[in-house]
C-alpha cells in the first residue's frame, strides 16, 4: 500500500513540474513612489491611523528614539555615520576574491569606494563589531578591521583580518542601511528634510559604492562560487538589498528632485544584486523562497520593464520568482511541488526549518496582496495543508519536534494569524473561522484581540496591525487537528501519542530523509511526565564547526543504534529513509480504534556497513496518570562479520544510574574502548567519562530530573533485557543544544553533560537485539511496573523476543515480537504477528495483534487470511472489535467472522 501511495505522489510530481501552471501577473501596478508598504494616496490613513490608535504612536516613537540621535549629529557632522560603513575607503577594490568560505584579498580600483565584503561563511568568530563611537571612521587598513575580542577578560581591542571576522561586516553594514531606511521613511512621512539628508549620504555612499563592485570569485573554483552574493557568502542573507529597496522606495521623490542622475546607478545596482540573487543559491530548499522574498523587494522600486534597454523591470523580476525556472532559482509551483507532501502538507526539511518555510511562504502571500492587491493563495492550494499540519509537530506539553537542526519549543501561530488576516480581507468566512478556531486553540494570545505590541520599525504599520478576531468563532479541539499517529514519508517522520500534558505519552521516529537532516539511522525523540526526557540534541553549533559535523550530527549524539563504531552517511541534505513496514493505528485516523495501544514498526537500511536495522516501537496506556513504551531495535550487517552494534539512549536529567534487576548499582570500570581508537567516528571522541561492565544479565537505567523542593522529581526508568555478549556503558555528552527557552527544565540544559547510556552487543544484534521498555514517572507516583521478565519462544524461533511486564496494580502484560513470520507459542498463547500484546487485568482482557494473522489465548483464537492489525478487547464485560481486515474469532467450540470495521461492541 506504501509503494503505491509513494508512486502516486510521484506521478503528481511528474504532473506538476510538467505543467507547471503560470501564476499570473498583478495588473495596474502603482507608477509612483513609494509603493512597496504603501503609496502616496495611503499616507493620509497613515497620518489617522497614527494619530486614533495608541499602538501606532508607540511605533513611531520607536522608531524615532532609535534613530533622532544619529539624524541630529548628521547635521553638523554628515562624515560621522557615513564613515562607520565598512567599505574599502583608500583602496576603493572593485573585485573581491575568497578561498572557500573564508575572505581572502580584493583588487581593481574604482572612482568612489566601494562596499567591503564580509568575512567568512562560518560565522562563529571572536571578534564583535565595537561600539559607533568606537569605529575607527574610514577604517581601511592593511592590518584588517580594528574590533573587540570578546574572549579576552577586558573586551580589548585588537587589529584582525577579515577572515576571521565571520558576518559582522555586512550585518554591521546592514544596521546603518537600516538607519538609513527608518529616517526615509520618517522624511516621507512628516516631511522634515534633515531625514532625507541623513538617508540619501548614506545610500547613495553605499549604492555608488555597490555600483563598482562586482561578483565575488573564488579561488579554489568551488561550491562557494554558486553561493556567493555582493556582500556575503550567502545570497539568503543579501536581506541588506531589502532594507535598500524600502529606503530607496521612501526616498525615490527625494533622489528625483535632488539628484536625478542616480536613479539610472541606482537601478542598474539593484538590477545587478538581483541578477546575482537570481543565478546563484540553492533551489531544493527553503533557499529558494528567501532569495525570492529578497528579489521581489528589490523588483518592486524598479521602472517597468520596458523603462530599460534590457526589457529587466519590475515585470521581469516578478514574473521570474513566480512563473520561470533556472539553474539556482525555481518558479514558485515547482518550488512547492519539489518540497510539499501533497498529501498532507509536510515540508521536506527539518521541523525547525518546516515552520519558518510555512511562516515566510504565508507572510510572502501576504505581504504580495499588501502591496499588489493580488492574492497567491488560490494558485498555492497547498498551503491550507501545510498550516493545518503544524500542531501534528507537538509533544503533550505543546513543545514542538526537533530533530535534524532543529530546537525545543512553543508552536508558532503567525501562519495561522495571516490566514486569518487574509479570509478577513477576502470575506472568506469558512477559511476565517478555520484558523481563528486554530489559532485560539495553540496561541497562548488567543483573546479576541491580540495584546501583543507591534515591533518598532516600519512594517508594522501595514503588515503587523494587531489582530482582530471575530468573538463568534471559539478554540477549536486538540484532537481536530492531532491525531493519535502520523507519518510524513517524505521527511522519514513517524509520530504515536497518547494524551495531553504531564500524563500524555509520545514517541517520534525519524530517518534522515530531506534538508538539515543528521546521520542518525532510525532515531527516537521520547517524552516523559511534561518533559522531551529523550530529546534530540540540536545542532550544537554552526554548520562548519568541527563538533557539529563530527558529533552533533552523527550517530552517536542520537538515540538510536550505530554499526561497528562506523555507522555514517552524509548529514544536512540527506536520501536515507526507513520503510514503514506497518503501524496501529492508520496514521491520520481520528477514531474507530483501541486508543490504549499504538506501535510502529520501521526498516532501515544502513549503508556505511549495509546493515539492517529494525526497529518496533510502542506505546501502552495502562491507566490515565501510567502508561509504557516498548522498544524491540535488531540490527545485522548483510555480509556478516559484525564486530559490535551500540544502542545508544540519551535522557534530561542531572543524574543517571545502571543498576541490576533489583535495583542494586552495577559496578562499572573506566573504559576506552568507545573511541575514534580503531577506526571509529571522531564522535566517540567527544564524549567523556566512560565506563562499562560485561553482563548477560537483565539491567535497568533510571535518570532523574530533580525539581525544585515545592516540585515532584522526574524519572525515566529503562529495563533492558540482558543476553550474551553484551556490554553497558555509563557516558557524558556534549550538551543538549536543542532547548533555545529553559521553560520548566530545573538546570541549563545547554551548559551540562547530556547523560548517555549505551548497550553494546558484541557481535550481531538481531537474534539477540536490543529489547527495551522505557517507564516515566513522578517521585510521587512511583514505578507502576513491579518486575520485568523476558521469555523465549518455546518453539525455537531464535529471532523471537518475549516480554513479561507485572504492575503492582496487578495487571499482566505479555509481549509477542518476531522477526521472521513463524509462529511462536508460550503457554497457552501463540501467533505470528510482528507485534503482540496480551494484556490481562482480573476479568479484563486486551488481545492486541500488530501485522499479523493468528493469535491465540487460552481457547480464545484472533485469525485472519491477510495480515494485519486487530484489537480485541474484554472490559467490563463488554467484548470490543477493531480490526483492519476481516477475522474470525474463535472461543472454544464458538466461532464468528467479522469484515473489517472500527471499534465496536460485539458479542
Amino acid at each position: 500500500m506504501l509503494f503505491f501511495k509513494q508512486v502516486f505522489q510521484i506521478f503528481l510530481l511528474f504532473i506538476v513540474f510538467g505543467l507547471q501552471a503560470q501564476i499570473p501577473l498583478p495588473e495596474n501596478l502603482e507608477d509612483g513612489f513609494p509603493r512597496i508598504y504603501v503609496n502616496q494616496e495611503g499616507k493620509k490613513d497613515l497620518l489617522k491611523t497614527i494619530k486614533k490608535e495608541a499602538w501606532a504612536q508607540e511605533v513611531l516613537d520607536g522608531i524615532h528614539q532609535r534613530i533622532d540621535a544619529h539624524v541630529e549629529r548628521h547635521v553638523s557632522d554628515p562624515e560621522w555615520m557615513v564613515s562607520r560603513l565598512m567599505m574599502y575607503w583608500k583602496t576603493k577594490a572593485t573585485n573581491v576574491y575568497v578561498e572557500g568560505i573564508y575572505y581572502s584579498h580584493a583588487d581593481g580600483e574604482a572612482p568612489v569606494p566601494t562596499v567591503r565584503f564580509t568575512g567568512s561563511r562560518d560565522y562563529t568568530t571572536d571578534y564583535a563589531m565595537p561600539e559607533l563611537e568606537d569605529i575607527l571612521p574610514y577604517m581601511n587598513d592593511e592590518r584588517g578591521l580594528y574590533l573587540v575580542n570578546r574572549r579576552k577578560e577586558g573586551r580589548p581591542m585588537e587589529w584582525v583580518d577579515p577572515s576571521e571576522t565571520g558576518g559582522i561586516i555586512h550585518r554591521h553594514n546592514q544596521r546603518i542601511i537600516g538607519y538609513a531606511r527608518d529616517a526615509a521613511f520618517l522624511y516621507w512621512l512628516e516631511g522634515d528634510e534633515r531625514y532625507a539628508r541623513f538617508a540619501f549620504d548614506i545610500f547613495d555612499t553605499y549604492m555608488m559604492g555597490m555600483y563598482y563592485r562586482s561578483e565575488p570569485i573564488d579561488l579554489l573554483n568551488g561550491h562557494i562560487q554558486t553561493l556567493v552574493g555582493l556582500t556575503c557568502f550567502q545570497v539568503i542573507h543579501e536581506s541588506t538589498l531589502t532594507d535598500a529597496a524600502v529606503l530607496y522606495d521612501f526616498l525615490h521623490q527625494y533622489v528625483e528632485e535632488s539628484a536625478p542622475d542616480r536613479l539610472r546607478l541606482y537601478d542598474a545596482t539593484i538590477k545587478k544584486w538581483n541578477d546575482l540573487i537570481i543565478k546563484n543559491g540553492v533551489p531544493q530548499n527553503n533557499w529558494n523562497l528567501h532569495q525570492a522574498k529578497i528579489i521581489l523587494k528589490a523588483a518592486m522600486v524598479l521602472q517597468d520593464d520596458d523603462h530599460y534597454d534590457d526589457g529587466k523591470g519590475r515585470q521581469h523580476y516578478i514574473n521570474y520568482i513566480l512563473n520561470e525556472t533556472s539553474a539556482r532559482q525555481w518558479s514558485m509551483n515547482r518550488f512547492l511541488a519539489y518540497g510539499y507532501d501533497f498529501s498532507n502538507g509536510v515540508w521536506a526539511e527539518c521541523p525547525g526549518y518546516s515552520f519558518g518555510v510555512i511562516k515566510d511562504l504565508t507572510r510572502f502571500i501576504y505581504d504580495f496582496d499588501n502591496t499588489f492587491e493580488h492574492n497567491l493563495l488560490p494558485y498555492m492550494p497547498v498551503m491550507d495543508k501545510a498550516v493545518q499540519v503544524l500542531p501534528q509537530y507537538l509533544f503533550p506539553n505543546g513543545q514542538t519536534i526537533a530533530f535534524g537542526d532543529s530546537n525545543y519549543g512553543p508552536l508558532s501561530t503567525d501562519a495561522m494569524a495571516l490566514m486569518i488576516r487574509l479570509a478577513q480581507k477576502y470575506g472568506d468566512t469558512d477559511r476565517e473561522k478555520k484558523y481563528t478556531e486554530m489559532y485560539r486553540l495553540f496561541s497562548s494570545e488567543g483573546s479576541a484581540k491580540s495584546k501583543r505590541k507591534p515591533r518598532a520599525q516600519i512594517t508594522s504599520f501595514f503588515a503587523s496591525k494587531p489582530l482582530e478576531l471575530d468573538p463568534r468563532y471559539t478554540a477549536g479541539q486538540r484532537e481536530d487537528y492531532i491525531t493519535q499517529t502520523f507519518y510524513a514519508p517524505n521527511v522519514s517522520w513517524h509520530v504515536q501519542r497518547m494524551g495531553e500534558g504531564q500524563d500524555g505519552m509520545m514517541v517520534s521516529l525519524n530517518g534522515s530523509l530531506g534538508n538539515h537532516m543528521h546521520a542518525n539511522g532510525i532515531n527516537m525523540e521520547l517524552y516523559g511526565k511534561g518533559f522531551v526526557q529523550g530529546a534530540d540534541p540540536g545542532k550544537g553549533a554552526g554548520y562548519l564547526q568541527p563538533i557539529y559535523l563530527e558529533y552533533y550530527s552523527q550517530f552517536p549524539a542520537h538515540n538510536t543504534v550505530m554499526v561497528d563504531g562506523a555507522s555514517s552517511y552524509t548529514e544536512m541534505l540527506s536520501y536515507h529513509a526507513f520503510d514503514l513496514m506497518s503501524e496501529y493505528p492508520q496514521a491520520g485516523q481520528k477514531s474507530g480504534y483501541n486508543p490504549d495501544i499504538t506501535y510502529a514498526d520501521v526498516y532501515f537500511l544502513e549503508p556505511e556497513t549495509r546493515s539492517d536495522q529494525s526497529r518496533l516501537v510502542s506505546i501502552v496506556k495502562t491507566g490515565a496518570s501510567t502508561g509504557y513504551y516498548v522498544d524491540v531495535f535488531r540490527s545485522r550487517k548483510q555480509r556478516k562479520g559484525d564486530k559490535f552494534h551500540d544502542y545508544y539512549y540519551h535522557n534530561l536529567g542531572q543524574s543517571m544510574q545502571i543498576m541490576d534487576e533489583s535495583g542494586t548499582p552495577l559496578e562499572l570500570s573506566p573504559s576506552e574502548e568507545m573511541g575514534f581508537a580503531g577506526g571509529h567516528l571522531y564522535a566517540l571522541d567527544y564524549m567523556w567519562d566512560k565506563e562499562s561492565k560485561h553482563t548477560s544479565e537483565d539491567y535497568q537505567v533510571q535518570w532523574k530530573i530533580d525539581m525544585p523542593d515545592e516540585q515532584e522529581d522526574v524519572y525515566m526508568n529503562l529495563w533492558m533485557k540482558g543476553t550474551e555478549g553484551r556490554e553497558v556503558y555509563s557516558i557524558k555528552s556534549p550538551p543538549n543544544k536543542a532547548f533555545k527557552q529553559k521553560g520548566a527544565i530545573p538546570y541549563e540544559v545547554s551548559k551540562q553533560p547530556y547523560l548517555t547510556f549505551a548497550a553494546r552487543q558484541h557481535g550481531a544484534a538481531w537474534e539477540r537485539p536490543f529489547v527495551s521498555v522505557y517507564e516515566p514517572y513522578t517521585s510521587a507516583e512511583g514505578k507502576r511496573i513491579a518486575s520485568i521478565d523476558g521469555f523465549a519462544d518455546e518453539n525455537g524461533n531464535k529471532e523471537f523476543v518475549g516480554i513479561q511486564i507485572r504492575h503492582k496494580s496487578g495487571r499482566e502484560d505479555l509481549i509477542f515480537s518476531r522477526a521472521n513470520g513463524a509462529m511462536a507459542k508460550y503457554g497457552k498463547m501463540s501467533t505470528d504477528a510482528s507485534y503482540a500484546l496480551i494484556g490481562l487485568e482480573g476479568e479484563d482482557l486486551v488481545l492486541f495483534m500488530g501485522n499479523g494473522t493468528s493469535l491465540q489465548y487460552d481457547e480464545i483464537i484472533v485469525s485472519s487470511e491477510s495480515r494485519g492489525n486487530v484489537s480485541l478487547q474484554l472490559k467490563s464485560g463488554q467484548w470490543m472489535l477493531h480490526n483492519e481486515v476481516p477475522v474470525t474469532i474463535a472461543n472454544g467450540t464458538k466461532q464468528r467472522q467479522f469484515e473489517a470495521g472500527d471499534l465496536r461492541p460485539i458479542f
